[in-house]
C-alpha cells in the first residue's frame, strides 16, 4: 500500500501542472470563449467538441460522457493510474519533491530523486540500443524484423533497439554519462558476476518496455545468436520502476484508444503487439515474461473504466456495456492451457472476455506476414466469449460419442457453468451446454445447480459465485450546446431540470457566475443567500457544497485555482460532478471586456427574484393580516414590505454592486 502524499505536496502539483497544457498533449485545444478551451473528448468518440477546459479554475469536463475534474483525475484517467501514481508522475514533470506521511504505508525506500535517476538511466540506455540497430552489427536484428515483415520505420516507432556483443558496452556509455555502478545495478541494466559489473543484455534485439506515461521502465531482449546460452527471451528483473506483474509492453501506445474503444487486445509477445498495431489493431498489450495475472487485471480494469459491480453487463451474444478484453492465444495445447489461466482471472472483470484463438495455430505476427493486416483484423472481429471457449475446451477432451462420456463431460463443465459470477448468463450457457451434449435441458440444469451448491466452483482457474453484475444506465449529453440540463439521474441522483424552465436556467447560471468568477460578485450579498435559495434539487444542493465551503468570502481568501476543488470537497460524489460540470461549462457571453457585466447581471437577476418571491410572500402576509384587530402585526408586514421593495429598488440601481 502507497504512503499517502502531504496535502501541500499534492496542491503544489496541481498549482504547477497546468491543466491546459497537460491536456493539450492528448486534445487538440481551441478557444471556446473567455477562459475557456474546447476539444474532442479523448474518452469517448464524438464528431463535434464537447469536452471544455477551464484554466482559471484548473478543472475539465465532457458534456457528452460527463467524464470531469481537475489536472491530476485528467491523468489517472487518460494513463489508467491511481491518485498516488498520477501525482508522481505530474510531480516529476514540474518539479515539485514529494513528501510522504510517516507511517502511512510502505512508500518506496528510495532518496527522492532516485526513481528520476533510474528512468533517466533508461532512457539512455533505449536510444543506445536504438543507435546500436543501425550499425554493422546490428544487421543480424534488422534481418530479425525484416523476416517478419518490420521495415526501419516500424522499428523506430516501436523503439527497437539492438545491444551489441562484448561484456561492458552500455556499462562504458552510461558511465559516460555520470552514472555510477550502484545505480546501474538498481536499474537492472547490469548485472554482478565474479569479475565485476558487467551488461546484462548482449547480442539481442532490444524492446524498450515503457509503463502508461510512455517512460522507459525496463526492456526485453530475444536471443539472436545460436551460442547464445541465455533465454530465448530474458527481461530487466524486478527493479523499482519494473514489476513485471504489472507491466504491459505497448500499453503507451495503446492507452488513448483502449480508454476511447473500451477494448483490451492482450497478445502474447513483443512481435504480436507490433503486427497487431501495424494491422490497425491498436488496442493491442502483451504481458511480459509473466502469464496474465491479477495485477494485469486491475490494471486494465482501470484503463476501461471496468471499477465497479455496476461497470457492465456481459451480454451473451457478445459485446459488452462496460468494455472488451479479448486474449489472443496460439491454437496449440499450450494457448489452450493459457486461456484456461484466463478464466480464473475473468470473474474479476465486469467487462465481457472473450478469445480469439486462429484455427491453423498462428499468433498475430505469423498471420499478418500470411495474410496480411486484414487478416489480424479478422481474428479480433472473430472472437468468442471465454466462457464458451472454456466450456468447449472442457468438452474436447470427452468422448462425446458415448453416454458415459457425456455424463464424465457434464460432471466436468457444470462447476464452470456454475462458476459464472453474472447470475443472468449462467441459464443461457447451460442450456448452450445441453445443446452441445447433445443432453435434455432439465438435466444439464440440476447439474449446473448442484455443482454451484457444491461450494461455487469455478472449474479451471477457479473463482467463485458472487453478486450479480447489473447494467450501468446510459446517460450524458451530445454535445455542450444542452446547457440548460445536468446529467440524467441516474449517474447523479438528482431529477433533470426541464431545459425550458426560466428559473431552473437562471439558478444554473447563477452557479456558473459563482463557481467561474467569484471575484466579480457581490460576496456580502451572495453569502446572505438562504439555504432555500435555489429551488431546483440539484443546484440547492451545489449551492449547499458553496456555503461549506465558506461561500464567496472563502473564495477570494484561496489561492487561485482552489475554489472549485474547495467545493468540491464539501461535496457527495454525485455533487462534484455538478460542481464540476459548472465549473467548466462555457458562457453565453464571450467578449472580455464584457464578461463582467454578464456575471453580475445573472447574480443580480437572480438576487432580484429571490427578493421579488420574498416580496410576493410579504403582500400574501399583509392581505391575511387584519388592519383592526391586530393593527401590530399589519404595521409589522407593512413595514417589512416596504423594507424589501426599498432593497429591490437598491439592487436595480447599482447593479448588483
Amino acid at each position: 500500500m502507497a504512503g499517502l502524499i502531504k496535502r501541500e505536496d499534492v496542491d503544489a502539483v496541481r498549482d504547477k501542472a497546468r491543466i491546459e497544457e497537460i491536456v493539450a498533449e492528448q486534445v487538440t485545444l481551441r478557444s471556446a470563449g473567455v477562459g475557456s478551451m474546447k476539444g474532442l473528448c479523448p474518452f469517448h468518440d464524438e464528431r463535434s467538441p464537447s469536452f471544455h477546459v477551464r484554466p482559471q479554475v484548473g478543472r475539465w469536463h465532457c458534456f457528452g460522457c460527463n467524464e470531469g475534474g481537475d489536472v491530476i483525475s485528467f491523468v489517472q484517467k487518460i494513463d489508467g493510474l491511481g491518485f498516488t501514481e498520477a501525482v508522481e508522475h505530474l510531480a516529476s514533470r514540474v518539479g515539485v519533491q514529494l513528501r510522504y506521511e510517516e507511517g502511512s504505508g510502505t512508500r518506496r525506500a528510495e532518496e527522492p530523486g532516485k526513481r528520476q535517476r533510474l528512468v533517466e538511466a533508461n532512457r539512455i540506455a533505449g536510444a543506445f540500443f536504438a543507435e546500436q540497430l543501425l550499425s554493422p552489427e546490428g544487421a543480424a536484428g534488422r534481418t530479425f524484423l525484416a523476416e517478419r515483415s518490420f521495415d526501419r520505420a516500424d522499428a523506430e516507432h516501436f523503439g527497437v533497439g539492438y545491444a551489441p556483443k562484448g561484456w561492458d558496452n552500455l556499462l562504458r556509455h552510461l558511465r559516460g554519462k555520470g552514472f555510477t555502478e550502484p545505480e546501474l545495478q538498481a536499474s537492472g541494466l547490469v548485472s554482478q558476476g565474479n569479475r565485476g559489473v558487467y551488461d546484462r543484455f548482449r547480442g539481442r534485439l532490444i524492446w524498450p518496455i515503457r509503463d502508461v506515461t510512455g517512460e522507459i521502465i525496463g526492456f526485453g531482449a530475444r536471443r539472436l545468436y545460436d551460442d547464445d546460452q541465455g533465454p530465448k527471451y530474458l527481461n530487466t528483473p524486478e527493479t523499482a520502476l519494473y514489476k513485471k506483474s504489472q507491466v504491459l509492453y505497448g500499453i503507451d501506445l495503446a492507452k488513448r484508444d483502449i480508454a476511447k474503444t473500451k477494448q483490451v487486445v492482450v497478445v502474447e509477445g513483443y512481435t504480436d503487439v507490433m503486427a497487431a498495431h501495424l494491422s490497425g489493431v491498436t488496442t493491442a498489450v502483451a504481458t511480459c515474461g509473466t502469464a496474465f495475472g491479477s495485477d494485469h487485471v486491475r490494471f486494465v480494469r482501470r484503463l476501461v473504466g471496468d471499477t465497479s459491480a455496476g461497470g457492465g453487463v456481459r451480454l451473451a451474444g457478445g459485446g459488452s456495456q462496460g468494455g472488451e478484453i479479448i486474449f489472443t492465444f496460439d491454437g496449440d495445447a499450450a494457448g489452450q492451457k493459457a486461456a484456461m489461466r484466463a478464466f480464473g482471472e475473468d470473474q474479476k472483470f465486469y467487462a465481457q472476455t472473450f478469445v480469439a484463438v486462429e484455427p491453423s495455430g498462428m499468433d498475430p505476427c505469423e498471420l499478418r506476414q500470411a495474410r496480411g493486416p486484414q487478416a489480424v483484423q479478422a481474428l479480433v472481429a472473430g472472437r468468442q466469449p471465454l466462457f464458451e471457449f472454456v466450456v468447449r475446451t472442457t468438452l474436447a477432451s470427452f468422448d462425446l460419442e458415448t453416454a458415459e462420456g457425456r455424463v464424465s463431460a457434464l460432471r466436468a463443465a457444470a462447476p464452470v457453468v456454475a462458476g459464472i459470477r453474472d447470475t443472468a448468463l449462467r441459464p443461457e450457457y447451460a442450456r448452450m451446454l445441453a445443446g452441445w451434449l447433445g443432453m435434455d435441458g432439465e438435466s444439464v440444469r440440476r447439474a449446473v445447480q448442484d455443482a454451484g451448491r457444491g461450494g461455487g466452483a469455478a472449474g479451471p482457474g477457479g473463482g467463485g459465485q458472487g453478486p450479480a453484475r447489473t447494467t450501468r444506465p446510459a446517460g450524458g449529453r451530445d454535445d455542450a450546446g444542452d446547457r440548460g440540463q445536468v446529467p440524467a439521474a441516474e449517474s447523479t441522483g438528482f431529477a433533470r431540470p426541464t431545459q425550458n424552465d426560466p428559473i431552473a436556467r437562471l439558478e444554473r447560471q447563477t452557479l456558473e457566475a459563482i463557481l467561474q468568477y467569484p471575484h466579480l460578485l457581490p460576496a456580502d450579498k451572495v453569502d446572505e443567500l438562504p439555504g432555500d435559495a435555489f429551488t431546483v434539487p440539484a443546484w440547492r444542493a451545489v449551492h449547499e457544497a458553496v456555503r461549506a465551503a465558506g461561500g464567496l468570502t472563502g473564495a477570494l481568501q484561496a489561492p487561485d485555482g482552489h475554489w472549485v476543488g474547495a467545493v468540491c470537497e464539501e461535496a457527495s460524489e454525485p455533487v462534484v460532478a455538478l460542481v464540476n460540470e459548472l465549473a467548466v461549462a462555457p458562457m453565453p457571453e464571450d467578449r472580455p471586456n464584457a464578461i463582467e457585466d454578464y456575471v453580475r447581471g445573472v447574480v443580480r437577476a437572480f438576487l432580484e427574484l429571490g427578493i421579488t418571491r420574498k416580496i410576493g410572500n410579504a403582500k400574501s402576509r399583509l392581505q391575511r393580516t387584519d388592519p383592526v384587530n391586530d393593527a401590530e402585526a399589519y404595521q409589522q408586514a407593512f413595514a417589512d414590505l416596504l423594507a424589501l421593495e426599498q432593497e429591490r429598488r437598491e439592487l436595480r440601481e447599482n447593479g448588483g454592486r
